[in-house]
């Protein structure tokens, strides 16, 4: 487990680097964009309402400043478990594994960014590995600085989970929500919206247990009674299941005063949209700091 960043404060939330606006972090999941019970097969028709959903989010909270990012599902996925390169890279067929999974994560980012521009907006995609630098699987250095220009420039940059070079382990594999957490301790969010195949987090898995009930609010104190029942997710992720997505939420939150961070699903027509939005009921689990 990676320790978390040091951030300058809170008032980097109000000065981030482009103006007096919020700016607010959104993952479109690997299992919400593709099927990832079948290789590199892509939800064309929930990207495309997704991307109508982030269009009309900008045109109607224009203040907001959105920094774009997409899992891998089942593109990158594949080829990262066949041949371990969450793990490590040293091998010339681990080389070509790392290669192969950077490949697949790029075809998706195209499919991802073809159905963003269709929806009038000014995406542009940042291949995250070529700035990533890891230690021993912990991000040290990301694309913050071009996703920052990006901004300044009234671009929609979009980032995706990728491979890495690492110190230690030769090359491994950074999540969308690893390099959204080293990002936001220099370009500091007001909300973290991660959009997955479920509504939100649920004690069990609700695509294996029709019973499992949605925990709505998630605080640093309160997740100590709720870790023991957090499971992993439903298919295949080589970077971590939801009680990994929790965890890292709250130290996020934790070093980052004023943060909210939202899972969501995104099935559900305009849940993506609210969840932009809203300023007072969004959707899903939040997850904060509670009383410090």
């Amino acid at each position: 487990m990676c320790p978390a960043t040091e951030t300058a404060g809170a008032e980097m939330v109000c000065d981030n680097g482009i103006g007096a606006v919020s700016l607010v972090y959104l993952k479109l999941g690997g299992s919400l964009i593709t099927d990832k019970r079948s290789p590199e097969t892509p939800r064309l028709d929930i990207l495309k309402r997704l991307s109508w959903e982030v269009a009309q989010a900008r045109t109607d909270r224009p203040e907001i400043r959105l920094v774009l990012g997409h899992g891998s599902g089942s593109f990158g996925h594949i080829s990262a478990r066949r041949y371990g390169t969450r793990r490590g890279v040293r091998t010339s067929d681990e080389w070509f594994g790392f290669a192969a999974t950077a490949d697949a994560a790029a075809r998706l980012t195209r499919i991802v960014a073809g159905h963003l521009l269709r929806a009038g907006l000014p995406v542009w995609s940042v291949q995250p590995s070529v700035a990533l630098r890891c230690e021993d699987g912990c991000v040290i250095d990301g694309p913050e600085e071009t996703v920052r220009l990006a901004l300044d420039r009234g671009l929609l940059p979009l980032i995706h989970g990728d491979v890495a070079l690492d110190s230690m382990r030769g090359g491994t594999i950074a999540s969308t929500e690893e390099i959204f957490e080293q990002m936001a301790a220099k370009l500091p969010p007001v909300r973290i919206v991660l959009a997955g195949e479920v509504d939100g987090v649920y004690a069990s898995d609700p695509l294996q247990d029709p019973t499992a009930v949605m925990v709505t609010e998630i605080t640093l104190s309160s997740f100590k009674s709720l870790q023991a029942t957090l499971g992993a997710s439903h298919a295949p992720d080589v970077t971590g299941g939801m009680a990994a997505k929790v965890e890292q939420a709250l130290r996020m939150v934790r070093s980052l005063p004023g943060l909210q961070v939202i899972i969501c699903g995104g099935l559900a027509q305009g849940t993506v949209y609210t969840a932009l939005t809203s300023q007072s009921n969004p959707p899903g689990t939040l997850i904060h700091a509670g009383a410090m």
